[in-house]
């Protein structure tokens, strides 16, 4: 993909009154990627089929915990609006997750009393929507997890993630934000 021109961006915490259904969408849209490009049909399916209503309110109750103990926890980020008016879009579900304007993005750090589980701060999620990638809200939203790790009294000064070794694009943009390979991770079904 080629990079894009710049957009104004501005990234704020995640509001759970205003954000709930654009912050949700954009969650689709992270765990429909997933698979896509890395794993083939079986890894996607897997993702896909786990999206259920039930998942959706647990995941955004979780969510809602974890901003209720760290407010700047979950941010997103908006184009096309000014924050200075008020305008989010991020109420208008059209305008989130591809659209001109709104919610395009989340990074999700979680809160410092998980921090435990690796030793470090964990950046769990950072999505923008496909057609908002290479304009810098990625950037604007590493920069914004990285500042909410930095808050956070850690074990090990350091922010942990995963990423798909297949996921060139996202190993890249990890790189240049200084990440390196730490340990790797294995799973298996249960």
């Amino acid at each position: 993909m080629s990079e894009q021109a710049e957009v104004d961006v501005h990234v704020r915490p995640y509001d759970p009154e205003s954000d709930r259904e654009a912050l949700w969408e954009l969650k689709r849209g992270f765990e429909l990627g997933i698979g896509e490009g890395t794993g083939g049909d079986e890894k996607g399916a897997v993702y896909e089929e786990k999206l259920t209503a039930a998942y959706r309110e647990r995941w955004l109750a979780w969510v809602d915990r974890c901003v209720g103990e760290e407010s700047k926890c979950v941010v997103v980020a908006e184009t096309g609006t000014d924050p200075s008016t008020g305008g989010t879009g991020a109420s208008d579900p059209s305008t989130a997750a591809g659209g001109d304007t709104g919610v395009v993005g989340y990074a999700f750090v979680l809160p410092e009393s998980l921090s435990f589980v690796w030793d470090a701060a964990v950046l769990n999620e950072i999505f923008v929507v496909p057609d908002e990638r290479g304009t810098g809200v990625a950037d604007a939203l590493m920069n914004a997890a990285v500042e909410c790790a930095r808050s956070q009294d850690l074990p090990l000064d350091r922010m942990v993630l995963d990423v798909d070794r297949e996921n060139d694009r996202a190993r890249a943009f990890y790189e240049r934000y200084g990440f390196e390979h730490w340990g790797e991770m294995v799973a298996r079904e249960l």
